[in-house]
């Protein structure tokens, strides 16, 4: 059953099979296990940033295309959902119109920049590829009758999926049962459903294919295979769940806007993760989503108590200041790569 789920894909390592039920029971146990609003936070966006990540990989690891435009997929869908809620109210079916719309736009998008794109070299490829996404955010960023500009937008979320809606008035293990709750397992289980889907992806004849272009795209092309066209397939899929991603960052945030969605920081972010969990590989995301996004969270409080205990020690205090905590996470990522050259999921499985 567990491998059908993961359709044949194990994680051929005991020592990464651990971590991955450990990330999974803790994500899944998060409201529970580490109680307060900003772990909870930092629980949804790992969920949402697991599927970002994977589907990000879907194009760069298995299929070897370089894109600078998964931010704007990921922004599409958000303001699919954001605008439908804007406009009709906080309803259900906002929320589901919002994110069709905004998946089925992102499909389009994804088509056109593959058809004019992608017969073209790879560095032509990324190169307009950011140029769109830098096109894109600007428009956004400009039409700020609708999108609400660089302010972005706040909208309401149906009751029930708000910290205002209680299922019961005790709490539960030390937490409160409200609708906040709710909207935690609404994420988790959406991003683990599309996880599952995008491994069955890259399992299927379709992602064996995918790794023949990435390996020797001629080779492929000479034995039969329309490289252009699963190339095309595999970009419009990607962006698709990239939109999804987004849908469930702009129900779990309730805002929406051109910092949380299309900044060109978040694309650096994915990088870094795909580099340091694993190309090539879905768990890869899980690893890279996680230790980044843990780190990103709360390396600050950990320099903030490393600072007070060597408070004796002036010069070294200074270093580990939390302002300069950028420059620290900057030097834990130069060490994964010289320590895990093909991500840390390539070094549990000894390749």
């Amino acid at each position: 059953m567990v491998m059908k789920l993961l359709s044949g894909d194990s994680p051929r390592s005991k020592m990464l099979s651990a971590v991955l039920l450990l990330i999974l029971f803790g994500l899944m146990f998060a409201p529970f296990l580490f109680p307060g609003t900003r772990s909870l936070d930092t629980a949804a966006r790992i969920c949402i940033f697991i599927v970002l990540v994977a589907s990000y990989d879907l194009l760069l690891g298995y299929t070897g295309v370089v894109s600078f435009a998964h931010t704007m997929f990921f922004g599409i869908g958000a303001y699919g959902t954001a605008l439908a809620l804007v406009n009709m109210g906080a309803s259900y079916s906002a929320i589901v119109l919002g994110t069709v719309c905004g998946a089925v736009v992102a499909g389009a998008f994804a088509f056109v920049i593959a058809l004019f794109s992608l017969r073209v070299k790879a560095i032509f490829f990324a190169m307009m590829t950011l140029a769109v996404a830098s096109a894109f955010l600007v428009l956004i960023s400009q039409l700020s009758g609708i999108t609400g500009g660089e302010d972005g937008l706040s909208y309401r979320i149906p009751r029930e999926m708000t910290p205002a809606f209680k299922l019961v008035k005790e709490k539960v293990l030390g937490v409160r049962l409200n609708g906040k709750l709710i909207t935690y397992y609404v994420v988790f289980f959406s991003s683990l459903c599309l996880f599952l889907v995008l491994l069955r992806m890259v399992n299927s004849p379709f992602g064996r294919v995918l790794q023949a272009i990435r390996e020797n795209a001629f080779r492929a092309e000479a034995i039969g295979y329309k490289v252009v066209r699963y190339r095309s397939v595999a970009t419009i899929l990607s962006a698709v769940v990239a939109a999804l991603a987004g849908s469930l960052m702009a129900i779990w945030l309730r805002y929406t806007g051109p910092a949380t969605t299309l900044s060109m920081d978040i694309m650096v972010d994915i990088l870094l993760m795909v580099v340091i969990g694993g190309m090539g590989s879905m768990y890869g995301a899980v690893i890279g989503a996680v230790l980044f996004l843990l780190t990103q969270s709360y390396l600050q409080n950990l320099l903030g108590i490393l600072q007070e205990s060597l408070g004796s020690l002036p010069v070294v205090s200074e270093v580990v200041s939390p302002e300069r905590w950028l420059l620290w996470l900057g030097i834990l990522f130069i060490c994964s790569i010289y320590w895990f050259p093909k991500g840390v999921v390539g070094r549990l499985r000894g390749t």
